[in-house]
């Protein structure tokens, strides 16, 4: 009988590590960086379920107003912006086991934007779902070659990359201390391949950018942003955005945080993905999630 408890006591433990129910709170660099999470976690056998809450370029304080409204007045369409529904509505399908929150990228540098409204969405989210544990998805800097990079305070934006991330990370980490919450450090793997010497997007010198001919585009290589992209007749630019590297490097990072698993032996990667660069951003995730499970 003894060994009989203990056997099923294992396989509901083991069940638990394989299972995961994620709400993510969140905008468009949510979802690029969870946009391969499905198919990494299906590799490993990993049950997930996500539930989302996401519009593109909204900032906790966004979020936050719209359950106001909602809480206010329940028929206010304005409080149901998610497909129809509010955040009180999705939060209340099912039990979650982990809600991550995030700031709008474009705020992300400054550290006054992010309260009182993350803390009212947390007590929130742990009325409405008292067991979950609170994730902070730590966003990333814009590509170096950006025209404009994030605030850093009400009057000022960071003056490159690497301000934009420095300052981020600050903010992200002292909302972390602030909730005793765990950081998916997607931020800080973006900027490591950012300025690897070996993998770090460099901006071509050869490209005429200003008399370009579609369907030519600069070498953008290893780049894990956008960047340049056709539109038509127009060349477009995104040095926001993840493209399919960066979108596939978050994946990593939130599969081996959130399981708390190594993503050292992954074997699935997107098409665009070349090999050696896949193996460079597995690398990279292994060593930023093995620092935030520790």
């Amino acid at each position: 009988m003894f060994f009989l408890l203990l056997f099923s006591l294992n396989a509901l433990s083991q069940a638990d590590k394989n299972t995961l129910r994620l709400f993510v709170i969140g905008n468009s660099f949510s979802q690029n960086a969870t946009t391969f999470l499905p198919q990494i976690a299906k590799e490993k056998g990993k049950a997930l379920t996500i539930g989302r809450a996401e519009l593109g370029g909204h900032s906790l304080a966004q979020h936050w107003g719209y359950v106001e409204k909602f809480e206010m007045d329940s028929t206010d369409v304005k409080g149901k912006p998610y497909g129809g529904k509010s955040l009180r509505m999705l939060l209340s399908q099912g039990i979650w086991d982990v809600v991550t929150i995030q700031q709008y990228s474009y705020l992300s540098g400054d550290s006054a934007s992010y309260n009182p409204y993350a803390q009212k969405l947390v007590d929130y989210i742990k009325k409405l779902q008292p067991q979950a544990e609170i994730v902070i998805h730590q966003t990333w800097a814009y590509r170096a070659d950006a025209n404009k990079f994030g605030r850093i305070d009400q009057v000022q934006h960071a003056k490159n990359q690497e301000e934009m991330w420095q300052k981020s990370r600050a903010a992200y980490h002292k909302l972390a201390k602030q909730f005793k919450a765990r950081i998916l450090p997607v931020g800080d793997a973006f900027e490591e391949v950012a300025v690897s010497k070996g993998f770090g997007y460099k901006r071509d010198k050869d490209f005429d950018f200003v008399n370009p001919v579609a369907p030519n585009l600069p070498n953008q290589k290893y780049s894990i942003n956008v960047g340049y992209f056709w539109n038509q007749k127009e060349l477009a630019f995104d040095p926001n955005h993840a493209n399919d590297a960066g979108k596939y490097l978050g994946g990593l990072i939130w599969y081996g945080t959130l399981f708390k698993e190594s993503p050292r032996k992954i074997n699935f990667k997107p098409v665009s993905v070349s090999e050696d660069f896949k193996k460079y951003l597995v690398k990279v995730a292994v060593r930023h999630v093995a620092s935030s499970v520790k």
